[in-house]
């Protein structure tokens, strides 16, 4: 009989939970800079439907959550008009994680320690289904998008660039 394999509290199930948010929990065997294209072979998903958790930064170095397909790249340059500010770069991992609270690889934007503004791309909001970092690396839970914008305030922006 196969064990089923147990997820301890993240601060981001932690968040979900106190928020009312149903979610899925879909651990897989982490690979260092593996991203999206092996969480989504390991859950056998699209990996259009994985979607990265961005830090970033503005001119003035206040930081951002940026939420991207995980088949796509993030034009800076789009964002930076979407916002609107100057410029917005990806942060250094170290400013992530103080930022966060995760390690980089485990980034989620729920049960995130700072407040930060969440952008996602608006096309993620028209996905049935995605999956998202559950706050550790080799974790992602599944929910509806539109949690995104309920819960977090997310705002919709269209700065996605084909991978």
């Amino acid at each position: 009989m196969a064990k089923k394999e147990h997820i301890s509290e993240t601060p981001a199930t932690q968040f979900l939970r106190k928020n009312g948010v149903v979610f899925s929990e879909h651990p897989y065997e982490y690979e260092e800079h593996g991203g999206t294209a092996v969480s989504s072979r390991a859950l056998g998903v699209e990996e259009h439907a994985v979607v990265k958790t961005l830090v970033m930064q503005d001119e003035a170095a206040r930081p951002l959550i940026v939420l991207m397909h995980g088949d796509c790249k993030v034009s800076t340059k789009n964002l930076a008009r979407a916002i609107p500010c100057k410029s917005v770069e990806p942060c250094k991992p170290e400013v992530a994680q103080r930022h966060s609270g995760y390690m980089v690889g485990g980034t989620s934007p729920f049960g995130i320690r700072k407040a930060m503004p969440v952008y996602v791309e608006e096309s993620i909001l028209a996905l049935p289904k995605i999956y998202i970092n559950g706050g550790r690396r080799g974790f992602l839970v599944g929910i509806d998008p539109t949690v995104l914008v309920d819960v977090l305030k997310a705002r919709a922006v269209h700065c996605a660039l084909a991978d």
